[in-house]
């Protein structure tokens, strides 16, 4: 049987995480020396509702790899024996690396185990690692196999979209969620930035004056770039304002031919302490990109293996 893992980081819904059966390790998070642990000891609205009287800025830690080997070992209790576990973004936290960490000092004390284990770096942040575990776990309920979910998250996980927009980049700027150059443009500018995911880490994409060309933007931003095949459902995710990721929803159905599942999902303590208040974001599968650097030989092998595995999975989807 397969277990699905994740850090707290993808800010799922408790809702999704028991209908999955999803591990989470925690992260934690220390307001003003004292220690939490994301959505165990502190829930995202009481955080928010706190988080500009703070006199200290907030900090967030990584799990430790002892909460990855509770989850292992707990799954094997319960008959798991294949193990995918899907990490925000190296670039962003150290999840990744702790997952790793885990894995290494599982498999060593354990060196006769038929037990399998394997970590994705998402290059994903929040609800983008989020869409990934979805779209994972669904496919697990079709029937796909271990090796088959592997290869979809190693081949697509660069292709999950997206699109956060905040009110003050002083958050991302403090906690070096943002690359310095977009930093010091955002700041400059003085407008609302949206950024997207550069290298692992989050870089301004766009920039616009007011919330309406916000969702605009989203919307049109998603007309060219969704990936028909794959994206059946979005994720909307919000800090403090429901409203508007509700107004965005709104703006999705009106303005596109989408008619799939629309989540909208809180962001929890960890990202939201580096986000801020007034935060949106939007995640997407998107149209697929070849970079120009690669031999020509080589990007027809893998748009072929591409199209092998892009054909299974519809095939999944569609049962």
């Amino acid at each position: 049987m397969i277990k699905i893992m994740a850090d707290s980081t993808c800010d799922l819904s408790e809702e999704l995480i028991k209908k999955y059966d999803i591990g989470i390790a925690p992260l934690t998070i220390t307001i003003e020396g004292k220690t939490y642990e994301d959505r165990v000891d502190i829930q995202p609205d009481d955080f928010f509702k706190i988080m500009e009287e703070l006199d200290e800025y907030p900090t967030t830690s990584m799990p430790a790899p002892t909460k990855y080997i509770d989850i292992i070992e707990e799954g094997i209790e319960k008959e798991y024996d294949e193990f995918l576990c899907i990490c925000m973004s190296s670039g962003t936290s150290g999840s990744y690396q702790s997952a790793e960490i885990a894995k290494k000092k599982y498999m060593s004390e354990n060196p006769d185990t038929n037990i399998k284990i394997h970590v994705v770096d998402s290059t994903s942040m929040s609800h983008g690692s989020g869409w990934l575990i979805i779209k994972t776990c669904q496919l697990k309920e079709k029937g796909a196999t271990f090796d088959e979910l592997v290869a979809f998250n190693e081949t697509y996980k660069r292709n999950v979209k997206h699109f956060l927009s905040v009110d003050d980049l002083d958050h991302l700027i403090k906690s070096g969620r943002l690359s310095n150059a977009s930093a010091i443009i955002g700041k400059l500018l003085k407008i609302k930035p949206i950024m997207t995911m550069k290298d692992g880490k989050g870089a301004i994409t766009a920039k616009e004056r007011g919330r309406k060309k916000v969702l605009k933007r989203f919307v049109d931003e998603f007309n060219i770039r969704n990936n028909k095949d794959l994206t059946n459902f979005i994720i909307l995710g919000y800090t403090s304002d429901k409203i508007y990721a509700e107004n965005l929803e709104n703006a999705i159905r009106k303005n596109t031919d989408f008619k799939g599942d629309i989540y909208i999902m809180q962001m929890g303590v960890a990202v939201g302490t580096h986000v801020g208040l007034g935060g949106l974001s939007m995640y997407f599968m998107e149209k697929n990109k070849i970079k120009d650097n690669i031999l020509v030989n080589e990007v027809k092998e893998m748009r072929d293996a591409r199209d092998a595995l892009l054909k299974k999975i519809k095939s999944y989807t569609n049962r």
